[in-house]
């Protein structure tokens, strides 16, 4: 069976599954959305027991870090990302999940060899090349301070 290349698209067109987008859209921004909420909850009720702004920043971080590792731990995490996707990324939640993600998945090959050694193999990448990035762009301008160009 022969096929222009404007036929094939037209029957590749019709066979491909029909794009979600805005439902995507939608479900990974509430939930994003829903997310921070919990966050903003967590600030003011740690403001509202008498922490300053940095500590309460920081209680905040340390419970949405600390949630998301739970649910990751008892396969809640996975599911909520299928249902949210992009949602569940952005915030520090997504960033903790992908740590304890594969820490979970390779426990049965030990404490050493599974769970340390593969922990860092999604989140690992992201630091190294984090952290340099940030190396570079400050020994430019601290250069560019130098000879007073900023």
């Amino acid at each position: 069976m022969k096929m222009t290349n404007k036929e094939y698209g037209q029957y590749t067109d019709a066979l491909a599954p029909k794009s979600k987008c805005v439902k995507n859209c939608f479900n990974a921004f509430w939930t994003g959305g829903l997310i921070c909420t919990l966050g903003q909850l967590v600030m003011n009720g740690a403001s509202a027991m008498g922490m300053d702004e940095k500590m309460s920043a920081t209680t905040t971080s340390i419970c949405l870090v600390f949630l998301s590792v739970l649910l990751t731990g008892f396969a809640v995490y996975d599911d909520i990302a299928k249902f949210a996707g992009a949602g569940t990324l952005v915030p520090i939640t997504g960033f903790a999940n992908s740590i304890a993600a594969p820490a979970v998945e390779f426990q049965t090959e030990g404490i050493v060899l599974g769970t340390c050694a593969k922990m860092f193999t999604i989140a690992g990448p992201v630091l190294v090349f984090g952290t340099s990035a940030s190396v570079i762009y400050g020994v430019i301008y601290w250069i560019c301070k130098l000879c007073k160009l900023v």
